[in-house]
């Protein structure tokens, strides 16, 4: 188990609380999926993405809507995206959601291509594999927040994908999380418990510009 300090929430912390937030984050992702279309810009995606929100009724959001397109999804979360970047008749996007659901926070990430593009369809089905693989471990042999991810690389190298190490997880709780300090799971020592920590997997193709990016819950 993480220690307690690792993995602190509130007084109105709830874990069917959580659940939705996770279930309606994904609904927002998906609905922002049908919205995606050639020509779009991610700019013009993150105001479409605004609707959507608006419809299920978010309370806030608790991160920056991330919404990468063709080369820009190669990028992590902090670097700036190229902004004059489109999505093409055959290329690949990825959507990353932090949104706040009755005081609890949601957080999601997938990635879909349009057109015909395999090697990018390879790609996004290579990362849901690689986060099911790692979240299977997690369940099997309860391994540190360290060594899901050093397992991670691991298995990306040895499908012949690029690993993002930059990338390590997080905490997630009743809004905010940020409150409690928790740092990042691929740094934590201990097993994480279910329901509190976000697991995140992008990786690249080794030569050509572009990746994938999926991260979901780590629940039992």
């Amino acid at each position: 188990m993480a220690t307690p300090s690792r993995e602190a929430v509130g007084q109105r912390f709830d874990q069917a609380l959580m659940q939705h937030a996770r279930e309606k984050t994904w609904a927002a992702l998906h609905g922002i999926r049908e919205r995606m279309r050639p020509g779009i810009s991610e700019d013009e995606a993150k105001l479409e993405a605004a609707e959507v929100f608006r419809e299920l009724g978010f309370e806030r959001l608790w991160h920056p809507v991330l919404i990468r397109i063709g080369p820009n999804t190669t990028k992590i979360y902090r670097q700036r995206s190229d902004p004059s970047v489109r999505l093409g008749e055959n290329d690949s996007y990825f959507i990353d959601l932090g949104l706040v659901f009755d005081g609890h926070e949601g957080d999601v990430g997938d990635t879909f291509v349009v057109g015909h593009a395999p090697e990018r369809q390879a790609c996004a089905e290579a990362a849901r594999t690689l986060f099911g693989e790692v979240a299977d471990v997690w369940r099997s042999q309860a391994l540190s927040g360290q060594a899901l991810y050093a397992y991670a690389g691991q298995r990306a190298a040895a499908m012949g994908w690029r690993f993002n190490h930059a990338i390590k997880g997080h905490r997630v709780s009743d809004f905010p999380h940020a409150i409690h300090k928790a740092g990042d799971l691929g740094d934590l020592e201990a097993s994480p418990s279910s329901g509190l920590w976000i697991l995140e997997i992008q990786i690249a193709h080794p030569s050509e510009p572009f990746g994938a990016f999926y991260e979901d819950l780590l629940a039992r």
